[in-house]
């Protein structure tokens, strides 16, 4: 980061030369508030290596602290990224990534595998999905332009996991219809593709987007890279662009944060006209904006939580960023969390009472898929789901959040389940 380097001051007075300062001294101890930051963060990401209360838990100020590295914006093959989420998982583990959030365009479908792989690494997964939107500003359509919305929920997932399916399966079916006009603007354009191209390189089940276009593209030998086929052709309103079914912005924010979620702005450097969106989504619920690959500024001057991602695709060359590439600030991070913290609680208690009202096998298996805990892993769900999810009360809430009378209440009716099973 800029301001770590010294700028060399100029000699004055009788010329003698300063003394060089030796490389590798003295590392810069934390102050007070970021060391109280580092133990807030800490404490959630390593909940499932210590129950200790959160006393025990906090590091002494001046000890070493583990270094923590973060990644919210990063997509798999479930959408238009190249490596499975098993993959990208290990891929964070080896760039020192400790908390890792997937966040593939309009599906949450990655997530179990994403988990599954984490546990083996030890990292911790924030399930995500980058929402396509459309931002309108009235009757003139020159105007609109597609917006992306970042959700970030629980680690048990959505509060109402079946609307956000619904929600997202709508947005998908978009993505077919658009990706069959984009292909038929090409042919126009003298550039022939065919869908079963687009559909083999996006993958069976997975909702083709502009990156899907570009790569049959540059297999046809239309253009020689994917920059050259986003420059071209495929750039917002461009000769072959076309939208989809895409929510308003202003609804998806409102959604997100109905089901559970943190609405975190992507990529507003790539806006148009970014004051305007930010202006409009703040009034509908959104929480924060990606700042760390701009200024901030925006942030600033609407009070919005400052987060940041490479948008790792695994697609490789010098203009992607590396997973983890992007170093998030402990503070920012702190304040992240004093946010999303509350807002989860809320979700997975919604969750769970919605259990508690109707303990199905369904509802069972949708809140494993999302958060089952790898020390959990030696209790049967099946035989005794009251007390298995008791179990893992301690590994999705720090020793602060469960210190209420709501969770004991929880607690008594899990019980109650399991008993009477």
């Amino acid at each position: 980061m800029m301001g770590d380097k010294e700028i060399p001051k100029k000699e004055v007075g009788n010329g003698s030369k300063k003394k060089k300062k030796k490389r590798g001294g003295s590392k810069r101890r934390m102050t007070s508030e970021q060391t109280l930051a580092y133990n807030c963060v800490s404490e959630w990401v390593f909940l499932d290596r210590s129950h200790s209360p959160t006393d025990d838990f906090a590091l002494p100020w001046n000890q070493p602290k583990e270094k923590l590295g973060f990644e919210f914006h990063s997509h798999s093959i479930h959408s238009d990224g190249f490596l499975s989420p098993s993959k990208l998982v290990e891929r964070a583990h080896q760039n020192g990534v400790k908390v890792l959030s997937l966040t593939d365009h309009d599906t949450l479908s990655g997530i179990p595998e994403a988990l599954e792989a984490a546990s083996r690494f030890g990292i911790k997964i924030i399930p995500g999905v980058e929402i396509s939107t459309m931002f309108t500003q009235g009757r003139d359509s020159a105007s609109d332009e597609p917006v992306h919305i970042l959700a970030y929920y629980s680690s048990c997932g959505p509060a109402k996991f079946d609307q956000v399916d619904k929600y997202l399966s709508s947005i998908r079916g978009g993505r077919f219809l658009r990706a069959e006009n984009m292909i038929l603007k090409l042919n126009k354009l003298k550039l022939p593709l065919k869908w079963e191209q687009v559909a083999k390189i996006a993958g069976k089940g997975v909702a083709p987007g502009r990156l899907h276009v570009a790569r049959a593209m540059v297999e046809a030998g239309h253009v020689e890279n994917l920059r050259q086929a986003f420059s071209r052709y495929l750039y917002d309103g461009g000769p072959a662009y076309a939208t989809g079914s895409e929510p308003l912005a202003e609804e998806a924010v409102q959604f997100i944060c109905e089901t559970g979620g943190v609405a975190v702005l992507a990529h507003p450097w790539a806006l148009k006209d970014p004051i305007a969106v930010v202006r409009r989504l703040k009034e509908v619920g959104l929480h924060g904006i990606e700042a760390y690959r701009s200024d901030g500024k925006v942030a600033d001057a609407y009070d919005l939580l400052k987060l940041g991602g490479s948008d790792f695709h695994g697609r490789g060359g010098k203009q992607e960023s590396e997973v983890g590439s992007v170093s998030l600030p402990m503070l920012a991070v702190h304040e992240f969390l004093k946010v999303a913290r509350p807002i989860w609680v809320r979700a997975i208690k919604e969750i769970l009472e919605n259990y508690i009202k109707y303990p199905s096998e369904t509802n069972l298996q949708l809140i494993m898929s999302f958060g089952k805990p790898k020390v959990c892993r030696g209790i049967s769900p099946a035989s005794c789901p009251g007390d298995f999810i008791s179990r893992c009360l301690s590994l999705w809430f720090t020793s602060e959040e469960r210190q209420n009378s709501e969770f004991e209440a929880i607690k008594l009716k899990l019980a109650a389940i399991s008993i009477n099973q």
